[in-house]
């Protein structure tokens, strides 16, 4: 197959031609498309673009300055606006420019956009700017973001309703070819009518990709004929007295919208049928909705035709066109009315009906039934299931099929399977790696903060005391409405720099004035991190900040930093500034809890994400610094994320246990988790991260066969799960292009916003033969064919199961079980992986499902884990899954131009472990084949006297053996589950981690031997330790601190090894010390637990004494952090011993497990 010739810059560089354009692309060609009818049609004007950043028109910025050389080339200006109320005021501007002298334009159309939540802050704006009009070759155009579901905002938004209230007419594109055409038909619709016009965009129509046909002239605009302007015309003019655009505006320009609207066929019937009887209306989304809702009920065409079918998509939502809409009612019983959200089309049409006669007039149903029964609820989003559901209901009085009967017992079988799960477990949101809010976001004991807006907004599930939040801009104004009535003296309050300088300042201006006790946490992390790291609209710099809450009459202010010595001259901060390193932050926020008034807590650390991007482009020192823990000596306990909050610390399973490590690859050199209190931290300066060695590249492997391609006689569905931020959309932006090179339909989704944070992300990739195949473009319900699971635990999620169906399912899935969120809150969170294994292989059917080592392998083969999506893809493209050639998706990676050779390497290797499964894995064998876990008693038992005697000696290995012996000769269950729970958890009591415990796991060689294969070239060590009797404890909290150690540590550690004989006798000075007494005591109450327990042993008590032998397992971690993991169990121990007497019912579940 020969492929076409296309570069990335097609989609602005080439004037017409079939281009594949996500829809933000398309917003960002459109004004360009405006221009360029203008100069084809003898106008000279310019475009002005301004509004406010929020998904799903959270990346549209970025695409306007990324295409910023071809908007200079066609005269428009970009301006972000400070907010969206100044964006839409200047675009108000836009068109006064030809009211004085001066103009260099013959107009200036505008562009303004903004969030659902952004549209209703500008209710002001917007009725005085459509009261007042347009410029005659100007024209105004409104897009709206909305996000009916709620995926990432703080409220679901329908904006329809703001702008009738405003008298804006709203266009409702159904897909990114109609943001095209509607745009072009907004402004002229605008210069028309005189009216601004509102442009609807949601996730499905601008996180969406493509093929859309672009051409200037593509839109044939009339004018209508038969409507009578105003003789003085309906433009913006001045004077101009509010009532006379009034009357303008109410007598005039929506009746003109409305006669464009009909003389440009904007309300299009799209099936008919001779003898219709039910009609459905629809607009934007949920036409393409509607269309997959009828395939799926096997109604096509010719059959809609006969059974009665009529439908209507409407082009422009309100005000609604009567004209076509009585041709469309002209002969029908009943209409079904499908919109989203609130009715907007609903409540036009049975207006439009009303003086109807009654034998004549169709039943109309939509959000109700005749009977007042919900028939298409206005909550969330509609689905191509429900919309079947009630086009099968209303039309069983006419008409039923097999088909029909078919696909909705599917849908009740689906909904049965998914309200009985096989697992709880969810990927939430969640900060990335190092960043600023892991630590600014922490309180003091006994304080509760309010959440904010943007990345502050996650702070809510995530343990930290902080509860509600407020719209964008009223951060702390709750509190003024609270303080008077409440016994609490003081509240934090959560603010971003973004959100401050969009409007927070007057919230922190108002609070200051009504002087109740709060402290605003001004975070300057110096980007807008939620909607992809933009900076901040103006110029904000943290000593500007700090004068400017001072002149609002703050009386207190700290600055806490991760590093103070950034400011060395501090003359242009308010003069009451104090300021502290981020580790005091904890006394800082005591400190201004009791202070009366409004103060300001400015904490001023890069954004990780963003730290990342300018150090990659060498805009920004990568530090040579790295953390390392000593796996060896770390406990488990999680203290270090706690500390952290960070998603880089992962779990470590070891044959001692959970223990944890760092993931250099994500790692953002934040080292909040080095706080964590444990001396298995250390710090690595200089040298370089060991790149494991790709062991694929130099490889040898036979010529692999072609699959055959799925055929694409209906398009095929390909559902692509995984993590956000972890490249999932990049997957599916390939293979649309290589189905766009080839000369296919596509359509791909993305669900971006919050989830972009380490939450579950879906992309909907959906190819066919040609783009008028494809209608929704989200994939219904089973509708499925390649289910490309990236990661284990959002393809088990509700949402990816919905769209299996093993009739016709396929499924890859990367087996790696990797951590959720949940983990940096509880060290023990597990992903159940068997679950979420059996839950797949029931949606999709075992010989259909293949579970691949992706993570692993890829890691092995490349070098990289980066690699692991692009293998995946291999894998099932040589499974005969994806319906695209090999040639065009390595054509896609090299036009994408990042990591080529990686990424086509990916590929190939994914190819060749779905071909040979055993020679890749042969290949990427370790050269060190680590010790299996121990699995038989007798193996745990050996392994451990081996371990005390280099602890001890082999009488203290000795003391051990005997003990575990003595519950071995009691213990007759089969699987020996008690005589192994004392083996494993006796040893632990017994090898407790003193000085010099801690000096021979970092002296004996392991230690040293882990480094080397993580870094290499010249490096230095800096240990992180907290001796007892060197430590100085914080002051705020009494906990000890920690200090830095050199590189001599290590030879001290070698010498403090050498005196191990010295524990447990009175030469032992570290013996004396009350963590050393302890430790002895615990091994004496375990020894005294299992006389204990010997004693009372039976057959109904044996789940009971099995968890008391596994108490110590909760026993971790060092000093403070220890004494409270043993005061839970502590009280488990008793209760445990009381059970011992008392018959046993149930098995006993000592803590809850992790969701």
């Amino acid at each position: 197959m020969s492929l076409a010739e296309i570069r990335l810059d097609d989609k602005y560089r080439l004037a017409t031609g079939h281009l594949y354009l996500t829809g933000t692309q398309a917003l960002t060609r459109l004004p360009m498309l405006q221009k360029q009818r203008d100069a084809a049609h003898g106008l000279n004007t310019a475009c002005f673009i301004s509004g406010y950043r929020g998904s799903p028109l959270g990346n549209l910025d970025k695409s306007l300055w990324d295409a910023k050389q071809y908007l200079k080339e066609n005269h428009i200006h970009f301006q972000p606006g400070v907010n969206e109320e100044l964006a839409a005021t200047s675009v108000w501007g836009s068109q006064q420019t030809s009211l004085f002298p001066g103009a260099r334009y013959d107009g200036v159309f505008a562009m303004w956009y903004g969030k659902g939540p952004g549209v209703d802050r500008c209710g002001d704006v917007f009725k005085h700017g459509n009261s007042a009009g347009v410029s005659e070759h100007g024209g105004v155009l409104l897009l709206a973001g909305d996000d009916h579901g709620c995926k990432s905002s703080s409220i679901a938004n329908q904006s329809e309703h703001a702008f009738i209230a405003a008298s804006i007419p709203v266009l409702n594109p159904a897909n990114v070819q109609e943001i095209l055409d509607y745009g072009i038909i907004g402004w002229e619709l605008s210069r028309y009518s005189g009216c601004w016009v509102a442009l609807k965009t949601i996730a499905e129509n601008v996180d969406s990709s493509a093929v859309v046909d672009v051409d200037p002239l593509r839109m044939q605009v009339k004018i209508p004929e038969d409507f009578q302007l105003p003789e003085d015309g309906v433009y913006i003019r001045w004077p101009d007295p509010p009532l006379a655009q009034e009357a303008r505006l109410n007598t005039y320009k929506i009746y003109a919208a409305r006669a464009f609207a009909l003389a440009n066929n904007l309300n299009q019937i799209k099936l008919d049928s001779p003898n219709p009887r039910l009609g459905i209306i629809t607009t934007g989304k949920s036409y393409l909705d509607v269309r997959q809702a009828l395939d799926d009920l096997g109604l096509d065409e010719a059959l809609c035709a006969q059974v009665g079918l009529r439908v209507l998509k409407v082009g422009m939502s309100w005000p609604l066109e009567p004209v076509s809409v009585h041709e469309f009612a002209e002969g029908l019983d009943e209409i079904l009315v499908v919109e989203e959200k609130r009715s907007i089309i609903e409540d036009q049409l049975t207006g439009q009906l009303y003086n109807w006669p009654v034998g004549k007039r169709p039943v109309v149903v939509g959000e109700f039934d005749e009977a007042g029964h919900s028939l298409l609820p206005n909550l969330s989003e509609l689905t191509p299931a429900m919309i079947a559901r009630a086009i099968a209901k209303r039309l069983a009085p006419i008409y039923s099929s097999a088909s029909i009967d078919e696909r909705l017992a599917f849908l009740a079988a689906k909904e049965a399977s998914l309200a009985a799960p096989k697992h709880t477990t969810v990927r939430t949101p969640h900060f990335c790696s190092g960043c600023p809010h892991n630590t600014s976001t922490k309180l003091p004991e006994g304080s509760r903060a309010q959440g904010g807006i943007g990345c502050h907004y996650m702070t809510q599930w995530m343990d930290r005391n902080t509860d509600t939040f407020t719209q964008m801009g009223g951060e702390g104004a709750t509190w003024i409405g609270q303080a008077p009535f409440t016994d609490t003296p003081h509240i934090f309050q959560n603010l971003g720099d973004g959100t401050y300088f969009h409007s927070g300042q007057l919230a922190l201006r108002a609070s200051v004035a009504a002087g109740v006790n709060i402290t605003y946490k001004i975070l300057y992390n110096d980007a807008v991190a939620m909607t992809g790291g933009q900076p901040i609209d103006g110029e904000l710099r943290v000593d500007q900040l700090s004068q400017q809450v001072y002149a609002e009459g703050v009386k207190r202010i700290a600055l806490v930093t991760d590093e103070p010595e950034k400011y060395p001259t501090r003359t242009t901060f308010a003069p009451i500034v104090t300021f502290h390193h981020r580790r005091d932050l904890d006394a800082v926020q005591r400190e201004l809890r009791e202070f009366q008034g409004c103060s300001v807590i400015i904490y001023d650390q890069t954004c990780a994400t963003e730290k990342r991007r300018r150090r990659k482009r060498g805009k920004l020192v990568d530090p040579q610094k790295r953390a390392f823990i000593n796996s060896a000596v770390c406990e488990g306990c999680g203290d270090c994320s706690v500390k952290s909050n960070c998603l880089s610390v992962l779990p470590l399973e070891t044959e001692l246990g959970r223990k944890r490590e760092i993931d250099q690859n994500s790692c953002n050199k934040d080292f909040s988790c080095v706080e964590g209190f444990c001396p298995s931290f250390v710090t690595v300066h200089g040298g370089s991260l060991r790149k494991p060695t790709a062991v694929g590249l130099g490889a040898l492997f036979i010529a692999l066969p072609e699959p055959r391609q799925p055929a694409l006689d209906r398009p095929w569905n390909i559902l692509l799960p995984g993590v956000g931020g972890s490249g999932v959309t990049t997957v599916g932006a390939l293979l649309g292009m290589a189905a766009h090179i080839e000369g296919k339909g596509c359509s791909v989704l993305d669900q971006a916003g919050l989830a972009q944070k380490f939450g579950p992300v879906i992309t909907h990739i959906r190819v066919a033969a040609k783009q008028d195949d494809i209608f929704a473009v989200r994939i219904a319900a089973g509708e499925t064919d390649l289910l490309l699971g990236c990661d284990l635990v959002v393809s088990a999620s509700e949402e990816a199961l919905a769209k299996l169906n093993d009739k016709i399912a396929h499924a890859v899935v990367n087996s790696h079980e990797a951590a959720t969120a949940e983990f940096t809150r509880n060290p023990d969170a597990q992903v159940p992986g068997a679950a979420m294994r059996e839950a797949l292989i029931e949606a999709v059917g075992a010989s259909k499902t293949h579970f691949v080592d992706a993570s692993r392998l890829a890691t092995r083969l490349l070098g990289d884990s980066i690699a692991t999506n692009l293998f995946m893809l291999g894998f099932a493209y040589q499974k005969g899954l994806v319906p695209v050639s090999a040639e065009a998706i390595n054509k896609a990676i090299e036009l994408n131009g990042v990591a080529v050779q990686l990424n086509q390497q990916a590929f190939l290797w994914g190819r060749r472990a779905a071909h040979d499964a055993v020679a890749v894995e042969r290949l990427a064998k370790p050269e060190v084949i680590e010790a299996p876990h121990c699995q038989t008693l007798e193996d745990i038992i050996a392994d451990r006297v081996v371990r005390l005697t280099a602890y001890q000696n082999a009488a203290y290995a000795e003391r051990y053996r005997e003990q575990v012996a003595r519950v071995q000769q009691v213990d007759n269950s089969a699987d020996q589950a008690l005589s192994k729970a004392v083996a494993r958890y006796y040893f632990k009591l017994l090898a407790y981690k003193d000085e010099y415990e801690v000096a021979r796991l970092y002296s004996d060689g392991s230690f040293i031997r882990q480094l080397e294969a993580q870094f290499s070239g010249d490096y230095r060590l800096e240990f992180h330790l907290a001796p007892s009797w060197l430590s100085k404890p914080d002051a705020s909290t009494g906990e000890p601190r920690k200090r830095q150690f050199g590189a001599w540590m290590l030879k001290a550690f070698g010498v403090l090894a050498k005196f191990k004989f010295l524990r447990g006798t009175p030469l032992d000075l570290f013996g004396y010390s009350a963590e050393r007494r302890l430790e002895l005591q615990l091994i004496d109450d375990y020894e005294q637990n299992l006389d204990y327990l010997l004693k009372e042993l039976n057959a109904d008590n044996y789940r009971t004494a099995l968890a008391l032998a596994e108490l110590p397992e909760q026993i971790r971690g060092y000093g403070h952090v220890k004494e409270r993991s043993l005061a839970k169990v502590r009280e488990q121990s008793a209760q445990l011993k009381a059970r011992m007497v008392v018959s046993q019912i149930a098995a006993v579940q000592l803590f809850e497990p992790a969701a």
